[in-house]
């Protein structure tokens, strides 16, 4: 698989596509440009799980550097910037019991928050403890075809600790694989302490006291909020990665135009139907198992969760009549949706 094809693939989160845009505009972008450059449409931004190809997300972060006349805007966001106007499952850290189990829990959220492709296999971030201190090593694969996407998570995530800990600095060293920039004295402005640029690694190195700090707002009850979100979200975004997962993924919004075909799903996917197909047996399922699969669920959810009523239901869901709707809901289900509804009501 080729570099291009894998930026392609990876998405971000609206949470911080939405930031970025709003920050970038705050420093004299035009928001209609930067809709237009990176191809997105704000609207689209409203719900901030939302996935938005990566590829967008860089293309927005080059036109916000060179509309707003700033090379260095993605250490800007980083720094301006908190975690909670970026994402639910990166605000875990500051309601756990220590920095450690914060920063454990914020690992296994990071795909939430921007799905990139690790070298290896693991967690994004290794913590490598000895001698009193700790490597936070950013595990990301070819992380200079982004830079900037080192540079706005470092700054994010020491500019965040300070508002906590004030002039208490336990920072020591920053350590970053690409080239030295030419906005070189910011990073020294923003992170305080010596910047090694061209490095092996990309991590940040801290005083071991750092992990068993508790975090300022500590809370049980808002920390099982947020996993339990984190925890779905996770589920879901793991379940999209499969093949079956991106064709429920682009089926959705097909049902209710009626154009709910193997063909359409296929060209969105840029395979060809034959491709597709043994792509799915390879799952263990086919393009029409997939279909009436998705139907049903989203069939439970309309008419329990949602309250639609079935010919609204039957409509969304692309089916030509009610009739139609009812006899499959009763293969699925052994009842009619009509009864379904009256035993929940």
């Amino acid at each position: 698989m080729t570099a291009g094809s894998n930026i392609r693939e990876r998405t971000v989160a609206a949470g911080p596509f939405r930031a970025l845009l709003e920050f970038a505009v705050s420093r004299g972008a035009s928001e209609e440009a930067l809709a237009e450059r990176s191809g997105v449409d704000p609207m689209e931004l409203a719900d901030r799980d939302r996935r938005i190809p990566f590829a967008k997300y860089i293309a927005l972060m080059r036109a916000g550097q060179e509309l707003c006349g700033d090379p260095a805007l993605a250490l800007h966001f980083g720094e301006s910037v908190p975690v909670s106007e970026i994402s639910l499952g990166c605000q875990v850290g500051s309601f756990s019991e220590s920095m450690a189990e914060g920063l454990a829990l914020i690992n296994r959220y990071a795909p939430l928050t921007v799905d990139v492709d690790i070298a290896g296999t693991g967690d994004r971030f290794a913590f490598e403890r000895g001698d009193g201190e700790v490597w936070i090593v950013d595990r990301r694969e070819n992380p200079n075809e982004f830079p900037e996407l080192t540079e706005s998570g470092f700054a994010r995530m020491i500019c965040t600790g300070r508002q906590f800990l004030g002039d208490k600095s336990f920072l020591k060293a920053v350590h970053v694989t690409h080239a030295e920039p030419s906005y070189r004295a910011e990073y020294d402005r923003i992170f305080r302490v010596p910047v090694v640029f061209g490095s092996d690694r990309n991590a940040l190195l801290a005083d071991d006291s750092w992990m068993s700090l508790m975090p300022p707002s500590p809370s049980a009850p808002m920390l099982e909020v947020l996993k339990a979100h984190s925890e779905a979200q996770l589920e879901k975004l793991t379940s999209a990665q499969s093949m079956k997962g991106r064709v429920e993924v682009l089926l959705e919004p097909l049902l209710v135009t009626g154009k709910a075909s193997m063909d359409a799903v296929a060209k969105q996917l840029g395979l060809s139907r034959p491709s597709l197909f043994r792509k799915l047996k390879a799952e263990g399922v086919t393009f029409e198992e997939v279909l009436d699969g998705l139907r049903h669920k989203l069939a439970l959810r309309y008419l329990n969760g949602d309250e639609l009523s079935v010919k609204e239901a039957a409509y969304r869901l692309g089916f030509s009549e009610p009739a139609s709707f009812s006899r499959a809901f009763k293969r699925w289900t052994g009842t009619r949706p009509a009864e379904a509804r009256r035993t929940r009501h």
